[in-house]
């Protein structure tokens, strides 16, 4: 079984769209790796490890970056899916982006982005192909849900904004310590819903901002 959500995002050509499907307990990450090490074809897509997600709204960003610089002729790395993974780095190490954010032999829960035409026959090919080859239970592509495989401590740390984020909390008032804030690879504990989704968003803005700063140099 898979969940595959079809997107189009807005200022790309109408006959392109995104195909887009989010796991967790995946139990095959190492073979799904090694397809793309292999340049397997038929595995054409950008396999991000879901962890270092915050929201659609991150991955969506960088999925659009990619899909314009391939538009555009701009691709820095070999095709648009790999150049997704790329986009979502705050730094030009093409490689590094891969090890940061690419599925890898760990990874327990993953994206499975498709960039592709928008007809049916293609979403449905999609779905098939990626429910016979993922071992893992599918989820909905949505902010609830992607909220529960984030892992909020990575995140600050690949982004190198743990300081920032201690700051802002003790400028808030709230005065946690560390061993309160801490996060177990599914978001946010031991806080307020409305603080949690305050410093979430917070967070999310200073991301998005060092991708695009990434992209103007």
């Amino acid at each position: 079984m898979s969940l595959v959500h079809t997107l189009h995002l807005a200022h790309l050509p109408e006959d392109l769209s995104l195909h887009i499907a989010l796991y967790q307990d995946v139990k095959n990450a190492a073979f799904l790796q090694q397809q793309l090490l292999q340049g397997n074809t038929a595995f054409e897509y950008a396999f991000i490890d879901a962890s270092m997600i915050l929201s659609s709204t991150h991955l969506l960003a960088a999925v659009f970056r990619a899909a314009n610089d391939k538009l555009n002729r701009r691709l820095k790395s070999k095709n648009v899916h790999s150049e997704i993974v790329f986009c979502l780095s705050m730094n030009n190490n093409i490689a590094e982006s891969f090890r940061r954010f690419g599925i890898s032999p760990a990874t327990t829960s993953t994206y499975a982005i498709k960039v592709a035409s928008n007809s049916p026959a293609d979403a449905a090919s999609i779905q098939k192909h990626l429910s016979d080859n993922i071992e893992g239970t599918p989820i909905p592509f949505t902010d609830p849900e992607i909220a529960k495989v984030t892992d909020i401590v990575k995140i600050r740390k690949i982004y190198k904004l743990t300081n920032a984020a201690k700051g802002n909390s003790r400028a808030n008032g709230k005065g946690r310590k560390d061993g309160q804030r801490q996060n177990e690879g599914v978001g946010f504990v031991n806080g307020d819903a409305g603080q949690e989704d305050a410093e979430r968003k917070e967070l999310e803005i200073m991301v998005l901002g060092l991708m695009a700063l990434r992209g103007a140099t």
